[in-house]
């Protein structure tokens, strides 16, 4: 043994070939933590005082390689200055420097996720073998930073500026094929061989038949391009880039060509000062504290989901009753998880429509060579189609998905609660109605939730599980672990109307009615919107919803809600409905809908909206600059948020924020809601909400937001 730890183990294997494996106790996975990176820095002195080491290959004894940086970490790390920051780095990058350097040739065996941190770790030998069922890739700029432990220095040598370049921008993982064409890997085999082909090639090294000192040279000198090549692949990676991902929303693809910009022309050392400089730089921008927080939160949902399932039922078979497009798309995705799933409807032609939706996903897959025809095929036979209730006598879960109508679902929860064994869970995808309303019809209102999907369901990945008064939580938990089984995630929520995402979405909406009636003009506020970071702007999005719903949910809201969500006046919203303006639906809302040449509708803006416009509109108008636009919408949307909290409707900021990211979009770079309001510092929130309040109890700031600004306190920990 050269060197024992319960992180990293070094044994000596046969030949003088020692085998330095990554084996975090009582972890999941193998990851760049503080005592992992202790003991890195160990076993590398045990290694540079040992004789008998001739070569060595880096292994993992978890099904992950090694998952990167412990991002736990970061939060604390990256509130320090820039400068410790960076030397935090380079002291890290030190270690690496060491291993390096090592006086004999290494091979690092991928035996499955080389990400971040576990990607740069293979960078730092000189030659990298990987399972067929491994990937490997630098993410890191999906954290608002990017590769700090000499990824961007090595994978510049490694694959050259452009693939570089690539890979850190984009943060996408690379398959075994891909990752060996660009040179980032040497080989690819079978898993079971792999530790067999990383010792034939440590073998080969040390008998001079491979040239690893040639391997690792490369990695300490500057990049060998001329200026001009240089320049043609910063330029071309800069178009590509910038197209995709604004820098001001996401500035860490930017600040990583800076750096690399800099450094491509200097040895190892010196570059690495430079990416660990970039670095710091990238982790003290809002993003990456956002981003980072983003990814905690999104741990965090996903461990409460798992709590919440300790008291689930086995869900072997479910079913959905209603067979339009969200009929359609629920069907789809339990079919597509391989859960077995009857779609029950009235009308055949209903049953074709939902059987159209989920082969119209799968043969998009099947074109874009994401899955074979046999696996389609495969899919969709766990679909079973029905016009009656014949088959459901052993189903486990009913998800409701008729119309968004209180009458018909009591109609049809009751029916199908008579012909369902007892422990059979029943679900409501309601957007807006009260589930403690939908089971005052139920004999058994204990085995009955809401379970609100969104649309499209195969891309959106949120499932809010609305808890009724009566609901147990056997029921809660079964629901949960359909959402989780189904591939979405789930967030439990109290019932209320609108639940979570919609009664935070409807004050939104109000605010943009409200800018409409003083004179703002739409498709500038969506412009704002847009460049703030939503996907779209609150007009578009109102269209894409459709009108109807939109007015049906605010309606719901206003009953609920008056104080706040009742307006005194017609909005625009209302007006253009009532002249039979649906939006997508019909081809025109806030505006017109045209077909572009992909079959798909595209955006124009239409005259006669600002004509109808008009009736709508005060007298006085007024001017909006962007900022206002985006202080009133906001104010509104992140006001509900905190009201849905000091209502015990969401329990925590974490999932609250989810929630707005993965239901509505709200812009992931900003972290959500209560990461907004953090980030804006309380107390200069707690001013815009007195600037505004004039216009409305939605502006006003809760009682939760001036208790907290009174006591210093914030959302996330600030430590």
């Amino acid at each position: 043994m050269v060197y024992q730890g319960n992180r990293i183990t070094v044994t000596m294997l046969e030949d003088g070939i020692a085998n330095m494996q990554y084996n975090a106790e009582n972890e999941s996975v193998n990851k760049f933590d503080a005592e992992t990176n202790k003991q890195f820095d160990e076993a590398i002195s045990a290694l540079e005082k040992s004789d008998d080491v001739k070569g060595l290959i880096v292994t993992s004894s978890k099904g992950v390689f090694i998952a990167g940086a412990d991002i736990t970490e970061f939060v604390g790390s990256f509130k320090k200055p820039e400068s410790e920051i960076k030397d935090w780095v380079v002291g890290i990058n030190d270690t690496f420097n060491r291993f390096e350097d090592l006086p004999f040739p290494k091979v690092a065996a991928i035996n499955g996720a080389a990400l971040g941190g576990g990607c740069e770790m293979t960078l730092v030998c000189e030659y990298r073998v990987m399972s067929d069922k491994a990937i490997i890739g630098l993410p890191e700029t999906q954290l608002g930073i990017f590769p700090g432990f000499g990824g961007t220095v090595r994978s510049t040598r490694v694959i050259g500026i452009d693939n570089a370049l690539e890979l850190i921008a984009t943060g996408k993982p690379k398959k075994p094929l891909e990752a060996l064409k660009l040179g980032l890997v040497d080989a690819t085999v079978p898993a079971d061989d792999l530790q067999d082909a990383a010792i034939d090639l440590v073998k080969k090294c040390i008998s001079g038949e491979l040239d690893w000192q040639a391997k690792r040279e490369e990695k300490l000198e500057p990049v060998k391009l001329n200026q001009l090549e240089q320049a043609m692949a910063f330029n071309s990676a800069k178009g590509m880039i910038f197209s995709k991902a604004n820098p001001k929303q996401y500035p860490a693809p930017a600040i990583a060509i800076e750096a690399i910009e800099k450094h491509v022309n200097l040895p190892r050392d010196k570059a690495i000062e430079v990416e660990a400089a970039g670095f710091a730089k990238a982790a003290k921008t809002p993003q990456a504290e956002s981003l980072v927080g983003l990814f905690l939160n999104d741990q965090l949902v996903k461990k409460l989901a798992k709590q919440h399932s300790k008291q689930a039922h086995d869900i072997n078979e479910a079913a959905v009753l209603g067979a339009g497009i969200m009929g359609g798309g629920i069907a789809y995705q339990a079919a597509s998880k391989g859960l077995p799933i009857i779609m029950k409807d009235i009308k055949s032609e209903q049953l074709d429509l939902g059987m159209k939706e989920a082969s119209k996903i799968l043969s998009k897959m099947v074109d874009r060579e994401k899955m074979t025809p046999a696996k389609m095929g495969e899919t969709l036979s766990r679909i079973r189609p029905t016009l009656n209730y014949g088959d459901f006598a052993e189903t486990d879960i009913v998800i409701e998905a008729v119309v968004e109508n209180p009458k018909v679902k009591h109609a049809v929860l009751k029916e199908v609660e008579g012909l369902v064994k007892d422990d059979c869970i029943l679900a409501s995808n309601t957007s807006t109605i009260s589930i403690t309303h939908l089971a005052t019809v139920l004999e058994r209102p204990e085995n009955f939730v809401g379970m609100h999907f969104f649309n499209p369901v195969h891309r959106m990945p949120l499932v809010e599980v609305i808890r009724g008064e009566k609901s147990s939580e056997e029921a809660i938990a079964t629901t949960v672990a359909l959402a989780s089984k189904m591939g979405k995630v789930p967030v439990v929520v109290n019932d209320c109307p609108g639940f979570l995402v919609n009664r935070v979405l409807f004050p939104y909406f109000g605010a943009f009615d409200l800018l409409l009636k003083q004179g703002a003009d739409f498709v500038h506020v969506d412009k704002v919107m847009e460049k703030f970071g939503w996907p779209m702007g609150p007009a578009y999005l109102i269209d894409v919803v459709g009108l109807d719903t939109g007015v049906h949910g605010a309606e719901v809201m206003a009953e609920g809600f008056p104080d706040r969500m009742k307006p005194d006046y017609k909005g625009a919203i209302q007006h253009l409905y009532d002249n039979e303006r649906l939006g997508q639906k019909n081809g025109v809302g806030f505006y017109k809908y045209e077909t572009d040449k992909r079959g798909k509708p595209k955006k124009v803006a239409d005259d006669a909206t600002y004509e109808l416009l008009k009736t709508t509109t005060d007298s006085d108008t007024q001017e909006f600059d962007d900022q206002t636009i985006i202080d009133r919408t906001m104010l509104a949307f992140c006001n509900e948020t905190v009201r849905c909290l000091e209502d015990n409707i969401v329990s925590t900021p974490s999932e609250a924020d989810m929630a707005m990211i993965m239901g509505v979009g709200f812009p992931p770079f900003r972290g959500g809601p209560c990461r907004y309001i953090d980030q804006m510092g309380l107390d200069n929130y707690l001013a815009l909400c007195e600037k505004y309040a004039h216009l409305g109890k939605a502006y006003e700031a809760p009682q939760k937001i001036r208790d907290m600004a009174a006591a210093g306190e914030t959302f996330y920990a600030t430590a």
